[in-house]
């Protein structure tokens, strides 16, 4: 459990002692009902999406658990606790997806830019982008041309961080703003071919399944599964991280 109480407004407070003192005793049912007004009255933490990550996965009920874990990696993705807790709870799901192996660059890039949240990214860009303007600065106002030189350099080397950095914040900031990764929450829901209950049928996942959202047809999502495989399912059959 993380101590909610000094992020929250005073608007929140009451909700989450009484969302905590339900979990403490036990009655995660109710904890649930607290945590999930405090969010509807639009206060979103990763501490929050923990604790009613947490309570769920007392009640055994995998999918909401996952879910909350899920959003409160995206919102702080380096915590040891909630990667922790995630992996027992994907641990305990039917389906055992082998992830396709990737070339090494793109799994890097995909570790950079989970290492940190995007507020941390951002303000990263903004750091890069001063020091290149101070480097412009100095390469054209000095008379130095050691400090020129020195400025060129160090304005070169910091652009590309900058770039860099940007396209990590922009790459981030897309994934969590079109929600394109979500949680199957049916115990069983065959994967068809076309976004049609007529399409051919390729395989079935089950609940608690992480998918990617790579498109939107009326009301199907065609996915993409951690092996690779793809294909069409109904959007009400999961829900949006």
């Amino acid at each position: 459990m993380f101590p909610l109480l000094l992020l929250a407004g005073s608007g929140q407070q009451d909700l989450i002692a009484t969302a905590d003192s339900a979990y403490n005793a036990e009655n995660y049912r109710l904890a649930i009902k607290k945590y999930e007004q405090v969010l509807d009255q639009g206060y979103h933490a990763s501490e929050l999406y923990y604790n009613l990550g947490n309570a769920y996965f007392n009640l055994n009920d995998l999918p909401p658990a996952i879910l909350n874990y899920e959003r409160a990696k995206a919102l702080d993705p380096g915590d040891a606790d909630i990667n922790f807790n995630l992996r027992i709870a994907n641990s305990m799901i039917s389906d055992k997806i082998e992830a396709v192996p990737e070339i090494f660059y793109i799994r890097w890039w995909k570790s950079l830019r989970d290492s940190f949240n995007m507020r941390t990214w951002t303000i990263t860009s903004i750091i890069f982008f001063i020091i290149v303007l101070l480097g412009a600065g100095f390469f054209f106002l000095s008379r130095s041309a050691s400090i020129r030189k020195m400025a060129f350099w160090t304005g070169t080397i910091f652009l590309l961080l900058t770039a860099g950095s940007f396209s990590i914040t922009y790459s981030k900031y897309n994934i969590l703003s079109n929600h394109l990764e979500a949680i199957v929450f049916d115990p069983t829901i065959t994967v068809k071919s076309s976004p049609n209950k007529l399409g051919k049928d390729l395989f079935v996942i089950h609940e608690g399944t992480k998918v990617y959202i790579i498109e939107e047809i009326n009301d199907w999502a065609n996915i993409r599964i951690a092996n690779g495989s793809t294909g069409w399912m109904p959007l009400s059959s999961i829900k949006r991280i």
